[in-house]
């Protein structure tokens, strides 16, 4: 496991209740990182809540993985999927990668996007890793 050694015991803000719902919803996080030559990446993503962090899966050795690992400022919205004027916005800091416990929250987000309790879209040879991020600055809209 890795964790952030800069202000990772910064307590993150909070998620505004008008928009916590968006969590529970098959909503998907569009999350921004920078590639090494300071560009930045987008993807959508697969989300949830965990104790107050922002919560995603990759596997590792994709860009998002490097990304995350090499500069852990990021940036998502969450837009609901029910009125696209909706959404919720934060900066944070990506506080923990860990491949432990990993192939549970693939599992967990596959159950909640797709119905489907065992993630389908592994490869051969694929090693899952959380990332979990701290929200430092948060905007909502709708």
């Amino acid at each position: 496991m890795v964790t952030a050694e800069s202000g990772a015991a910064r307590q993150p803000q909070p998620i505004p209740e008008s928009h916590r719902d968006l969590f529970d919803k098959r909503a998907f996080a569009h999350i921004a990182t920078l590639m090494p030559n300071g560009t930045p990446q987008v993807t959508p993503m697969w989300v949830m809540l965990q104790d107050g962090l922002v919560v995603v899966n990759s596997a590792k050795g994709r860009q998002k993985d490097r990304n995350m690992r090499g500069r852990r400022r990021v940036a998502l919205s969450v837009q609901d999927p029910d009125n696209p004027y909706r959404y919720i916005g934060m900066r944070g800091i990506v506080v923990e990668i860990t491949e432990e416990g990993a192939d549970d929250v693939i599992n967990q987000l596959s159950e909640k996007y797709t119905g489907n309790p065992v993630y389908q879209g592994r490869r051969p040879g694929e090693v899952r890793v959380t990332y979990k991020i701290r929200p430092d600055h948060i905007w909502t809209m709708g």
